[in-house]
């Protein structure tokens, strides 16, 4: 299967801006790609992870157990002790690994920094990459769930603006159009921070992602916007981390119908003199059956799209917003 283009117009209508010819480097746990490297012998394949994100991901397979030495198959391992610092033990035979995982992750993190990696999908419920509730056990053997994973751990720590999940949010819909929209984001920031970095730069990708940041957070997008007004005061690498941690931090807040509504209608408002009545009135009925929950995003996305085409909107023509991610993934195709 060939990969669909990925791009986005930018201020010249006949020209597009291509996000790379290579496919988006994404971190994953080894056993979601059909590895056997569990510790029974067996996998976990993600039929998501390897036959649809897989079309636009290069994915970069981890597996901190085997990566320590551990065998296939190996006697299970469990967290122990104290949740935010917990031992990494062999279930049956009490065989202290810790400090060969923690020594190990230090390690990893480091090398996955340099490979400017723009997501990564964890295994749940592992001791080395499990995201959250991981089992921890206390010195009866009772668990509870309120572990993280090892390398999981470093992972999100050492690097906190990169887009993390794990396999099984995945099956959320809306968990999984919010990291994949993080993931095509991280990358578009990459290439201007890691790029020829300027304060024009930086206008023009804040300027392409507002109403992306609006469907999020109006007070990050206010936020972000006093920042860039202002972006001359700051050095560029002061300038660089302030905006994309409170950018990420924004779109890690969860969009919703009525914040997506908001959003459509302020679109609305830069073309809906040139359309007539007619057609007015179509397009704010389709807003309110997507924001009754009866249509999908897609919807009136498509809608909008066809209007801000025909009477060449560019501003909307550039927003991100309206192409976040490739379009056979059908993110915004779910009521």
């Amino acid at each position: 299967m060939s990969r669909p283009e990925l791009t986005w117009r930018n201020k010249d209508e006949n020209k597009k801006m291509e996000l790379d010819q290579e496919k988006i480097r994404v971190g994953v746990s080894t056993c979601l790609l059909g590895e056997n490297v569990r510790f029974d012998g067996g996998h976990k394949k993600n039929d998501y992870v390897l036959h649809t994100l897989s079309d636009f991901f290069e994915w970069v397979p981890v597996c901190p157990e085997v990566d320590i030495g551990l065998g296939t198959p190996r006697e299970s391992l469990r967290l122990v002790g104290d949740a935010g610092n917990p031992r990494f033990v062999t279930g049956k035979s009490n065989i202290d690994h810790t400090e060969k995982m923690v020594s190990y992750s230090d390690r990893k993190v480091e090398e996955l920094q340099k490979l400017n990696l723009n997501g990564y999908i964890l295994k749940k419920d592992s001791p080395s990459c499990g995201m959250e509730r991981v089992r921890v056990y206390d010195e009866s053997g009772m668990p509870n769930r309120k572990g993280v994973g090892i390398f999981a751990r470093a992972l999100m720590e050492r690097m906190p603006l990169l887009p993390v999940e794990e396999e099984g949010r995945l099956n959320d819909l809306k968990l999984r159009e919010n990291f994949i929209v993080r993931v095509f984001c991280h990358y578009r920031w990459q290439k201007i921070a890691l790029g020829n970095f300027s304060v024009n730069a930086l206008v023009q990708f804040h300027t392409q992602h507002k109403f992306l940041l609006m469907a999020h957070s109006e007070k990050h997008l206010r936020e972000l916007g006093r920042l860039v007004a202002d972006a001359k005061k700051y050095p560029p690498r002061k300038l660089k981390e302030k905006y994309v941690t409170r950018f990420f931090e924004a779109l890690r807040r969860k969009s919703t119908h009525r914040k997506h509504t908001n959003v459509l209608q302020h679109i609305l408002g830069y073309f809906k003199k040139d359309i007539d009545d007619r057609d007015r009135h179509e397009l704010l009925q389709t807003i309110e059956e997507y924001r009754q929950g009866l249509l999908p995003l897609i919807v009136p996305i498509t809608l909008i799209k066809h209007y801000v085409n025909k009477f060449d909107v560019q501003y909307i023509k550039d927003q991100v917003y309206l192409n976040p991610h490739p379009k056979e993934l059908m993110l915004l195709n779910h009521v």
